[in-house]
């Protein structure tokens, strides 16, 4: 997990297809601490954790000349149904390779009740940072 994650759950990482169809899934306990404010009396999971999710369930499982990547930009979201305390999701992530160099992740979460988004983040390859002379 990330030390800025808001997540308070671990990614669990599935077995793999192959190294380019990967897939975790990640259970939303009712002590998640984003559950209380969003929404008092009717808690949902909220979109942005849902993509928090999934870079954390990309990091765990990159392929290996993306495993020293950093996120570059979340490309694209569609939240397409709703995620609540007690729902497990299930996290399908297909990877390719850009000709830039770059990683795309497309991931596909799901409860049991169906589709909850479909999320493409992109990562690049860590650059060194510039020597500074002395």
């Amino acid at each position: 997990m990330s030390a800025a994650s808001p997540l308070a759950g671990r990614v669990e990482v599935l077995p793999a297809e192959d190294e380019s169809h990967t897939a975790a899934r990640f259970t939303v306990e009712d002590s998640e601490t984003v559950l209380p404010g969003h929404y008092p009396g009717f808690p949902i999971f909220p979109g942005v954790c849902l993509v928090e999710c999934t870079h954390l369930a990309a990091v765990a499982t990159a392929p290996g000349g993306a495993k020293a990547a950093e996120l570059a930009a979340v490309e694209s979201t569609r939240f397409t149904g709703p995620v609540f305390p007690g729902d497990r999701l299930e996290i399908a992530m297909g990877w390719k390779q850009t000709p830039a160099g770059d990683w795309l992740c497309r991931a596909k979460l799901a409860t049991r009740r169906g589709d909850a988004a479909t999320v493409r983040l992109r990562y690049r390859a860590r650059t060194a940072a510039p020597e500074v002379a002395a």
